[in-house]
């Protein structure tokens, strides 16, 4: 079973090469897809890989949490399910003026 994780703290300059080839140390890698903001191009700072197995995930978790990338500690930690609508919800849009 693919097991996504959330990867924080990403170097600007990592790509999804990069983080396919480290994380392939830990376990297969299925895909890794570094998230980059629509106008510019430029990475967010965050990614998500995806695990072939549970094994590789947790292996991944325990090994690169904190591993230094290009200066930066990386986070690693299972990815939560994305909420429905969390985009909209919170942001002022609508209500009482």
């Amino acid at each position: 079973m693919t097991r996504r994780l959330f990867v924080g703290n990403v170097p600007y300059t990592a790509t999804e090469s990069t983080l396919r080839d480290l994380f392939s140390q830990y376990g297969e890698v299925e895909g890794a897809q570094v998230a980059v903001d629509r106008e510019t191009g430029r990475s967010r700072g965050f990614a998500f890989v995806d695990m072939a197995t549970d094994a590789g995930a947790q292996s991944a978790i325990a090994n690169l949490n904190g591993y230094q990338l290009n200066g930066r500690p990386l986070t690693v930690q299972e990815a939560r399910p994305r909420e429905e609508g969390a985009g909209a919800r919170g942001m002022g849009f609508g209500g009482r003026r």
